[in-house]
């Protein structure tokens, strides 16, 4: 079930056994993977908000590609779709952040003072990665594939692997 963040006065509105305000315009929730979502005028379908203005209608209404919201990105979209990069001329999408992918280019929405992330998860191996696509996690199934993938070799000689 996702998770929605109430705001704003209004009528309720059933999502699963959840009474729900009504409101205009986008609202967060949290997908089930636990990322920043856009909730469809449904009030039951959270799409991550990576999917909003992709050119894909994921809503059943098409309302994450209207054109008021995707007219001019990121200004016209509303703050919790959007994180910003150390190059604040950069930014991505709010569940870009802290998922183990160098999505800025420069690790910022990784890595401390822009962002605090959680360690590693379950499925990855902290070390200073070599790997341009990663920060300071790689992915386990990295470790021990003959491939130096930490600039300090942990990823073939400590790492246990998958």
């Amino acid at each position: 079930m996702n998770k929605i963040f109430p705001q704003g006065d209004g009528n309720a509105a059933a999502a699963g056994s959840k009474a729900l305000p009504r409101r205009q315009g986008a609202q967060p929730c949290v997908t089930q993977m636990n990322r920043t979502g856009f909730l469809c005028h449904d009030r039951r379908s959270c799409i991550p908000a990576s999917r909003v203005c992709d050119g894909i209608h994921t809503c059943a209404h098409g309302e994450d590609e209207e054109e008021a919201l995707c007219r001019d990105m990121p200004q016209s979209f509303p703050g919790f779709l959007v994180a910003h990069c150390g190059d604040p001329t950069s930014w991505i999408y709010s569940d870009q952040k802290c998922d183990g992918i160098n999505n800025c280019g420069d690790c910022s929405d990784e890595l401390s003072p822009v962002t605090v992330c959680p360690p590693c998860g379950p499925g990855w191996w902290r070390c200073p990665s070599t790997v341009f696509k990663y920060c300071s996690c790689i992915p386990r199934s990295l470790c021990r594939d003959h491939v130096q993938h930490c600039s300090d070799w942990s990823d073939e000689y400590s790492c246990p692997g998958p």
